[in-house]
């Protein structure tokens, strides 16, 4: 195997390190011909998404790819890249991380425009943590499928989530080293991915504000991803990861960062993710904060065997809080045990388990969280036309055999 084909192979592992234009202009043949890269540093990958995506670890929507909840069964408390599910408005960019640029610019600054390169973003003092990343309709398809109520977007089951170890810098200290003024109001990255054109229409590049508060507090410029450098299709060279809020605020391949005197908007924050429909005002009710939810490690339509002793394995998370507890039902809701919690307790989620010996047929499987500030998971969720924050519980039925 040549050098061009062994590196191709890396990088659609995401296992490619310090990927160079030289790497890319040499992969470019090995693609056929992929145009060289403009002067933004990005430019459009071979396919919406880059990383393999085999059906047992995804099922895949388009430009989007959603984990399936039995393949992160036994795999530790951090979800692994190669099954980190990947939410697309258009198509993952490959960008040449020597080449990259952080421009942030705005009214909100003291001065003009400042810009950061990798290497620099590096020089500030490094931080890791662990924060789920969740698209805002994850468990959209359950509206229909369980409430038989209609709504548009993809139809995500519950596996657009993902809890891993970010490591970066706090995007605090770079926009108080570009000169962040004491009148700045909001904070706006943008990614550099291809244009979303919608309708016909440009919307121009994914971006959505943050107030200046939330800006300051905990949000990160992340680089390294489960200790990796961040893969492709999950934001490299830099993205922004912003805990307990909705994916789309998590900006992945970041090139671009306002910084206003006044409010920002754009259509990720008026036209999307807002809450519309029955009860909700005609202009949408907006929206930051992810909600609380439970999944079990396996597949609806799961096979156990009859009379035999199992352990039922889950995951739940709170964007209010840690877990309290959880409790499961598999009677289709009649009565209810609590299940013990294991692994670390007050992270980004908490793992569960309870045993279970199944009788000879159908079951239904249901899973109810509760987090420290006493937020439920009811049994419906309020319906909106778009489809977010689905947080009841889901019915998942199995059989035993």
């Amino acid at each position: 195997m040549g050098y061009d084909e062994r590196r191709l192979r890396q990088w659609t592992a995401g296992q490619a390190r310090g990927f160079s234009r030289r790497d890319f202009l040499a992969l470019s043949a090995v693609l056929g011909g992929v145009a060289a890269l403009p002067a933004s540093a990005a430019a459009a990958a071979v396919g919406p998404i880059v990383k393999p995506l085999p059906p047992e670890l995804f099922t895949v929507f388009g430009t989007n790819a959603e984990m399936r909840w039995s393949a992160l069964r036994d795999q530790g408390f951090h979800v692994p890249i190669d099954r980190f599910f990947v939410r697309n408005h258009t198509s993952t960019p490959i960008i040449d991380g020597a080449a990259w640029r952080l421009e942030i610019f705005g009214a909100g600054l003291r001065g003009g425009p400042v810009t950061f390169g990798l290497d620099d973003l590096k020089r500030f003092p490094a931080e890791s943590h662990s924060v789920a990343v969740e698209c805002a309709g994850n468990g959209r398809s359950y509206y229909t499928k369980q409430q038989g109520q209609t709504v548009s977007g993809t139809a995500w089951g519950l596996g657009a989530v993902g809890v891993a170890r970010w490591r970066g810098v706090r995007l605090g200290h770079v926009l108080r080293r570009a000169g962040l003024a004491p009148h700045a109001v909001d904070v706006q990255p943008e990614g550099l991915d291809p244009h979303y054109v919608t309708g016909g229409v440009d919307l121009g590049p994914v971006r959505r504000p943050l107030p200046i508060g939330k800006a300051l507090d905990d949000v990160l410029l992340a680089y390294e991803m489960n200790g990796e450098p961040l893969p492709a299709d999950h934001g490299y060279p830099v993205r922004v990861i912003v805990p307990h809020w909705i994916g789309i605020a998590s900006i992945k391949w970041v090139g671009r960062i306002e910084v206003s005197a006044e409010p920002l908007f754009s259509p990720w924050n008026t036209q999307f993710y807002r809450l519309f429909g029955e009860g909700y005002p005609a202009e949408g009710q907006p929206f930051d904060r992810q909600v609380i939810k439970s999944a079990f490690e396996l597949d609806p339509g799961a096979t156990f065997p009859a009379g035999v002793r199992s352990t039922l394995r889950g995951r739940s998370w709170s964007a209010s809080g840690p877990i309290r507890r959880v409790e499961v039902s598999t009677d289709g809701g009649t009565t209810w045990r609590r299940a013990r919690p294991f692994g670390p307790v007050g992270g980004a989620w908490q793992r569960w388990e309870l045993d279970w010996k199944p009788a000879a047929g159908s079951h239904e499987l249901l899973a109810r969280a509760t987090d420290v500030r006493g937020n439920t998971q009811p049994d419906v969720a309020r319906h909106n036309t778009l489809g977010y924050l689905f947080d009841a519980v889901v019915r998942v039925p199995v059989t035993a055999a």
